[in-house]
């Protein structure tokens, strides 16, 4: 079996990890060698998260050595957007067979290097190890060994075979992969006092694009963006930065760590969601090239740049919050912050029913806390039942998640948005929160939600027919209105029981005439 065993106990000891901290010395031993049941890891498999962590590298192409089905199910599963080559768009992969699995995929893999470089001639290849090829003993750093003799050309094996465990060890063995063989491995053509990495950051829905203006503007210079609309040449120029920012911890601490370590170069963990956040992160990497020798008058402008950013903003969200007021959000995220998110809706004076912490650092729980208050709803995991019970019980008026819980929000009849992975609108920065807001203004008051909630014409007449019938109780009528006002054709009701408080149920129209008979 063809694992790299000593690069996966390198990542479960990582010293920047929030998770290693809080370990006991019992659980230290044990590591994070757990091994993953059957269907456990799908749709998050080690690979998967090494091919999401570095497909956004666009000009390079991305070799898959495996079934066509492991490329076939990760290819293209993010939005994220690049500036120039599209090579980062198009599928590759060995299509081993049941010939392969016998007499071995080496030799085919070695063919299907030479044929990317032959057609496309990137300035690299990453070859990505699957499941099978790693089960059945192919070396593929041996492979790109001999091809980089042979073809001249930066072939990078990422040993990440799915079976290793779950997408954020993935996402960290590519960033071992980095650090190996390409971080360090050129020069840049000059520096500058005002070079930074981002690390971390995908791109996605091009929303990098939507604070990268204000780095230019400041003279900030973008050496690497490790990944989103990421290059090779700067990849491997990116250890001359003067000063480094990661978004994603839970990915690529191990990246930020090392270059501090090896490079000298500092970095901090930020975020350009929010306005507060925005203007944080701008000041933060102002500070810190300041403190690497850059003039000090970066701290002056960027500090312009922020209170003009900032009154735009405000005074363009002002409208919105008359419309917000008293409205929840549940918040159920995954590829961004959560406080980051947290705080952009706070912002806008919507209220935060509870949020998910499931890929949440130690920090990124204490930071919900100082936002939401100790008492924060913060879920760690939860089943779609689960999730729509939080629905219910928070009475809120809106979800904001990935696409998978998507249908527990619109079984519930409630407005839903996508601030996941997969979504098309970009949300990053001081533009980004005014797009975020339109979005979900759109989504509370799109007039679908009041039809959606009529009664069925047959439970209407039902209901009708049985409250013409006099009432000499007051508290019965009112019963009976809440009762008629809040009928659903999909069967989801609100009614006031006797003492006066709201109970969530399902009940159907016969229930509801038992109800109000009951009242009387």
């Amino acid at each position: 079996m063809s694992v790299d065993t000593s690069a996966i106990e390198d990542v479960f000891n990582e010293p920047g990890c929030g998770r290693n901290d809080n370990k006991t010395a019992a659980e230290r031993t044990m590591g994070c060698t757990r091994q993953l049941k059957p269907g456990e890891a799908g749709g998050g498999c080690a690979f998967d998260g090494a091919k999401i962590a570095l497909q956004p590298f666009t000009d390079v192409a991305h070799l898959v050595h495996g079934p066509i089905a492991c490329e076939g199910n990760s290819w293209d599963n993010r939005g994220s957007a690049s500036s120039g080559s599209d090579l980062w768009r198009r599928s590759f992969t060995t299509d081993m067979n049941e010939t392969d699995v016998i007499f071995g995929g080496e030799k085919r893999l070695y063919q299907a290097i030479g044929e990317v470089i032959g057609k496309f001639d990137p300035p690299a290849v990453f070859v990505y190890q699957t499941c099978v090829p790693a089960a059945i003993g192919d070396d593929i750093k041996a492979v790109c060994k001999a091809a980089v003799a042979k073809f001249g050309k930066p072939i990078i094996p990422v040993n990440s075979p799915g079976f290793v465990g779950s997408k954020n060890l993935g996402n960290k063995l590519a960033g071992e992969a980095l650090l190996e063989h390409v971080i360090g491995t050129e020069e840049p053509d000059y520096t500058t006092p005002y070079d930074i990495n981002i690390i971390g950051e995908y791109n996605l829905s091009g929303e990098f694009w939507q604070i990268k203006p204000l780095l230019d503007e400041l003279g900030i210079r973008i050496l690497s963006c490790i990944s989103g609309d990421g290059k090779y040449h700067e990849l491997a120029c990116s250890h001359r930065a003067k000063a480094a920012m990661l978004v994603c911890s839970k990915a690529m601490i191990n990246v930020a760590r090392k270059m501090e370590e090896r490079y000298g170069i500092p970095y901090f963990e930020g975020s350009f969601y929010g306005v507060q956040d925005s203007s944080n992160s701008l000041r933060t990497i102002a500070r810190m090239l300041i403190e690497r020798g850059a003039p000090l008058e970066l701290g002056g402008r960027t500090e312009a740049v922020i209170m003009r950013e900032e009154a735009r903003v405000r005074a363009a969200i002002e409208r919105f919050k008359p419309r917000f007021k008293g409205k929840k959000v549940l918040l159920i995220t995954g590829g961004v912050k959560s406080w980051s998110v947290v705080a952009a809706l706070q912002e806008a004076g919507l209220e935060i029913a509870g949020t998910s912490v499931k890929k949440s650092t130690k920090e990124d729980k204490d930071r919900i806390k100082e936002l939401m208050g100790r008492h924060a709803l913060m879920i760690e995991e939860a089943a779609p039942r689960d999730i729509y019970k939080m629905l219910m019980n928070s009475r809120a008026d809106m979800m904001l998640s990935g696409g998978k819980s998507q249908f527990v929000a619109l079984k519930a009849m409630i407005p839903w948005l996508d601030i996941n992975q997969e979504r098309s609108q970009a949300y990053m920065g001081y533009i980004g929160m005014v797009k975020l807001m339109e979005e979900i203004d759109k989504a509370l008051y799109n007039p679908i939600w009041t039809q959606l909630r009529r009664p069925a014409p047959w439970d209407e007449a039902e209901v009708n027919r049985q409250t013409n019938i006099p009432h000499t109780d007051s508290h019965a009528a009112e019963n009976s209105t809440a009762v008629r006002g809040h009928s659903s054709a999909a069967g989801f009701k609100e009614r006031a029981n006797a003492s006066g408080r709201w109970v969530v149920g399902h009940i159907s129209a016969a229930q509801a005439t038992c109800a109000v008979q009951a009242s009387e």
